[in-house]
């Protein structure tokens, strides 16, 4: 399983520096069941997935789904055990992190992400966000 840091381009901000990327069927069916909770820092990248279940788990996780250009198309903080997302049809990816990292680092839906192998967010972090595009700008401006 390869070994990812992913960081969020618009905030500035890492979601995480030990995200492990799976994108075989059976590691996108488990996640993280039967597995200790992660610790900031963790993650897990599934790839593709549009919802994910929390049916077994024994813990909350934040889950993040991104969109095949890096942009984050949902949020659901604090996904609690046995609930389950909708299906996100422009999600290519689904990011499950410690819950709370939503939160921490201010992640929302539009923000884009990158993600480089282990030991390169540095790098990332240096790299300015895409330009906006006039339609996103115009979406997201509020009346006055």
């Amino acid at each position: 399983m390869t070994r990812i840091v992913v960081v969020n381009r618009t905030r500035g901000t890492v979601l995480g520096e030990r995200i492990r990327m799976t994108d075989d069927l059976f590691g996108r069916m488990r996640g993280f069941l039967f597995r200790r909770e992660p610790v900031e820092g963790e993650g897990l990248l599934l790839s593709p997935c549009k919802a994910v279940h929390m049916i077994g788990m024994r813990f909350a996780l934040d889950v993040v789904f991104i969109d095949e250009k890096g942009t984050v198309v949902a949020v659901h903080p604090d996904l609690r055990p046995w609930r389950w997302t909708p299906v996100h049809r422009h999600a290519m990816h689904a990011l499950e992190l410690p819950a709370g990292t939503i939160l921490r680092t201010e992640t929302r839906t539009g923000d884009a992400l990158s993600w480089t192998p282990e030991g390169t967010a540095s790098e990332e972090l240096e790299r300015p966000p895409p330009a906006r595009t006039e339609e996103t700008t115009l979406r997201t401006r509020r009346p006055a």
